[in-house]
């Protein structure tokens, strides 16, 4: 799974454990209805490291927290395209 869909799908399965809407996650969270909304929806590629610490503090958790889930023991990086090939 590439880590952008594991991250939404992370979000959302906190969602449904925590009995939460986006909207009041947004709230708790002190970031925008519309970029949780983007988020989920696939607007927003890659959330920033800030806005998932935003998000961590309206759930109560910690990054660490966060991210040990088994959603991302096989997780794969999104191709840059402007990665330089190595010689």
């Amino acid at each position: 799974m590439l880590l952008p869909n594991a991250i939404r799908l992370r979000i959302t399965t906190l969602l449904k454990e925590n009995d939460l809407s986006a909207y009041k996650l947004a709230y708790k969270s002190g970031i925008s209805p519309s970029h949780i909304s983007d988020i989920l929806r696939e607007k927003v590629s890659e959330p920033t490291l800030s806005t998932l610490l935003h998000i961590c503090e309206g759930l109560n958790i910690t990054l660490k927290d966060f991210f040990d889930s088994e959603i991302f023991k096989n997780v794969e990086a999104v191709e840059r395209k402007d990665k330089k090939k190595k010689n």
